[in-house]
């Protein structure tokens, strides 16, 4: 009986439901300014930290751990991340010929389960870029291209490579690796090597929703004293023909990977970024007049085979992160006349130019002297970065030094330097047009908060995230400065954002943007202007 009554009803109340809503959006509308033509420009800064797995350094926090316990380990030190003002990671997923990842190009990482080759019984991949792109952060997919073990613990032998597992690579193809101190390598010279890292790289690419690709400085491995690569024979083979020393046939190996990696990414994805954070310093002054005012003991160009200057010069890459592990005026390195040159190197080129920071230094003792000790060192670093147009941003090394905030380094980050949110720059090159406009639904003020519904416009698909920005009006109702107050995944659905931080008795005007997989701003909605009662 109660059902028939009220069932007739239904189709009343939710037509009431309606029109009250509706008269909320329209008492906001109401208010609205015309379209704001103009937006306060945004901070536009890549704000990354690398998470280490190789031998544990910063996830998971040791071999062996239930799946629950990796990903709790996993969400909570991207909270941390995102809390301290991150707006990306570099995750390192294949760090010693392995993977993170179900992989035909590569055996499961030991760090994960203790075991090379054992499955963790779910994909990690798959689940930390869920992860970050929840917490609208960039995913950075991090190879170790050549590394096939970490120390053995004595001098290695080419014979190792029969204790790895017999469906490892190195081990499927032997005349692929050489030993060098106490490490296995996969050779650099030989295509089919070069081949094999390139289609590893490619793998993930193809299967996963990663936004960059990203190699470190291990290309041909540190010098050791006395010890020269043992690859004459293959410089022999495939080299001496055409180079004249072992040195520039090296120098064109990892030239020739690197190009091929960034012309096979961009062949299948676009939007996917490539970038390298090579060593800090590509060739002393001393040794060659463009280079930097340093006395680096290593070089890239000299001593890893890492020619950076063709890389960013030919357009072999996105972005190059120099690991500028030093303070500011030290002699043999200074970061100060680093950034300085490194600025110049990428000048008027395409490509972006983020720093690599020293977080682990911080509290420590290095290079003989206790600048590290100085807590106002890094965030002197970061502000001298930004009296630079061509740095776009910094990396921390690493996570964990970040979150354990040595000197006070995560509050400085969170409180001061990384306070207010920042939009990752836009690479002109990557060509995508920006969104249209989203559209501000619905705008309500309460006591101690307002809350804003946001939806995309139809018939567009490339907005991934939006930027929400807010004005704060004068007693005379004039608008002040605009700020972005956040950036938010697109969820697909109707995008609900409260912002707290707002006074009684205030008037305020907000507007949103959409933003694109490279970071492409749409113009901005309507503004709607409420006041907090």
């Amino acid at each position: 009986m109660k059902l028939t009554v009220k069932a007739p009803l239904l189709p009343i109340i939710l037509f009431t439901f309606l029109l009250s809503l509706l008269a909320l959006t329209t008492e906001a509308e109401a208010t609205s300014s015309k379209a704001m033509k103009v937006l306060p420009e945004a901070q536009r800064e890549l704000r990354a930290s690398w998470i280490a797995t190789v031998q544990n350094i910063d996830w998971p926090s040791k071999p062996g751990l239930p799946i629950d316990a990796q990903k709790k380990e996993f969400t909570l030190l991207l909270d941390q991340q995102k809390n301290i003002g991150m707006n990306a990671i570099v995750m390192q997923i294949k760090p010693v010929a392995d993977a993170f990842y179900p992989s035909k190009y590569g055996l499961w990482s030991q760090y994960l389960t203790g075991v090379q080759g054992q499955h963790p019984g779910y994909d990690p991949l798959a689940f930390m870029v869920k992860e970050a792109h929840k917490r609208n952060m960039e995913f950075h997919a991090w190879f170790n291209p050549y590394r096939v073990t970490m120390p053995l613990g004595k001098k290695a032998e080419k014979s190792d490579v029969y204790s790895l597992p017999s469906n490892h690579p190195a081990r499927q193809h032997p005349d692929w690796v050489v030993p060098y101190g106490q490490q296995l390598y996969f050779n650099p010279g030989l295509p089919s090597v070069q081949k094999f890292v390139t289609a590893g790289i490619m793998e993930v690419v193809k299967h996963y929703d990663i936004d960059a690709v990203h190699l470190d400085d291990y290309f041909y491995p540190y010098k050791i004293e006395g010890v020269a690569f043992p690859d004459e024979d293959t410089y022999a083979k495939y080299g001496k023909k055409q180079f004249s020393t072992i040195g520039d046939w090296r120098r064109n190996n990892v030239n020739e990977l690197v190009k091929n990696i960034h012309t096979s990414i961009h062949s299948v994805k676009k939007h996917v970024k490539f970038g390298i954070s090579p060593f800090g310093v590509w060739r002393n002054k001393a040794k060659d007049p463009t280079g930097s005012d340093t006395a680096a003991g290593v070089t890239n160009y000299d001593d890893l085979y890492a020619d950076t200057r063709t890389w960013i010069n030919n357009g072999y890459l996105d972005y190059i992160t120099p690991q500028l592990y030093w303070n500011i005026g030290l002699p043999v390195a200074d970061y100060s006349k680093l950034v300085d040159w490194w600025s110049k190197e990428v000048k008027n080129k395409k490509v972006h130019l983020y720093i690599g920071q020293a977080d682990y230094k911080i509290n420590t003792v290095s290079n003989g002297v206790n600048n590290w000790f100085d807590p106002n060192e890094l965030p002197n670093q970061i502000l001298l970065n930004r009296t630079y147009k061509e740095i776009k941003g910094s990396m921390h090394f690493s996570a964990t030094n970040v979150r354990d905030n040595p000197l006070g380094i995560a509050d400085r980050l969170q409180h001061d330097l990384y306070r207010a949110p920042a939009i990752i720059p836009s690479m002109s090159w990557l060509s995508m047009k920006a969104p249209q406009p989203p559209t501000l639904r619905h705008v309500l003020a309460k006591s101690k908060h307002v809350f804003l519904h946001i939806s995309n416009n139809k018939n567009t698909n490339d907005t991934v995230s939006y930027a929400v920005y807010r004005y704060k009006h004068t007693e005379k109702n004039k608008r002040t400065k605009g700020v972005l107050l956040a950036t938010l995944r697109n969820k697909k659905t109707l995008q609900t954002f409260y912002d707290y931080s707002v006074k009684k008795g205030t008037t305020y005007t907000y507007a949103v943007t959409a933003i694109n997989r490279n970071h492409h701003e749409s113009t901005p909605s309507p503004g709607v202007t409420v006041t907090v009662n």
